[in-house]
């Protein structure tokens, strides 16, 4: 199969782009090693700094490794797949379960650590979440849920956590919106939800960290069941 040569521009990504299409393609299978730059340069009608950098891209997305001495050799076929990709493909209910972990920790973590700050910040989120419960859309009563308890996730003072959370609050906003189209949650369920956040909110403001977390715990389980997961 020839590689035949590329188009000027942009070489690197490219190069890494056709590397990674051979590999796929079994030209080179796993535990093969690649030809010499010198080689791959004139395939690809590129020069060996071109080679060396897609080489590079390659390296990084676990698709093959240098080994001094001894040549570049295929690790995989296809790349790993990145956080981000999975988690766009993850279902609500494991988007739950993982909030669960995620979220019982923080909420113990922000009634030991949270500031003055934190709980003006979490006074507004939980006023705002009422006020949408209320009179707000459908969009605006899930951002308002998933905006309070964003706010008790980042007064937990872990700044990897807040960005664990942050990182997978799109896919669960789509979802999270599905869901209260198909069972209209507010009408449902509006009572118990302003009390379950409320008693968050108290708990993170007494310091209780047994209280937060029952608290997250309960109304994060209560969705989860009526996910049927």
């Amino acid at each position: 199969m020839s590689l035949g040569p590329l188009r000027p521009s942009p070489l690197v990504e490219q190069a890494a782009h056709r590397l990674r299409d051979q590999i796929a393609a079994g030209v080179w299978p796993v535990g093969a090693k690649l030809p010499g730059e010198t080689t791959l340069a004139r395939d690809l009608g590129v020069g060996r700094s071109t080679v060396r950098e897609a080489i590079r891209v390659l390296a990084g997305a676990g698709l093959v490794r240098a080994r001094q001495g001894a040549g570049v050799f295929v690790l995989a076929a296809e790349a790993a797949e990145g956080w981000p990709e999975r988690v766009r493909r993850a279902s609500v209910a494991e988007l739950y379960e993982i909030r669960l972990m995620v979220e019982v920790r923080a909420a113990e973590l922000a009634a030991e650590r949270r500031t003055d700050a934190d709980l003006a910040a979490l006074d507004r989120a939980l006023a705002a979440r009422d006020r949408a419960v209320a009179d707000g859309t459908d969009e605006e009563y899930v951002d308002a849920d998933i905006a309070l308890h964003a706010t008790a996730v980042a007064a937990a003072g872990n700044a990897l956590l807040a960005d664990l959370f942050t990182g997978f609050t799109p896919v669960l906003r789509e979802g999270l919106l599905d869901l209260v189209r198909m069972i209209d949650a507010r009408a449902h369920d509006a009572a118990h939800g302003a009390a379950a956040h409320a008693a968050l909110v108290a708990a993170i403001r007494a310091g209780d960290p047994a209280a937060a977390r029952t608290a997250v715990a309960d109304e994060l389980a209560r969705t989860l069941a009526a996910l049927g997961a």
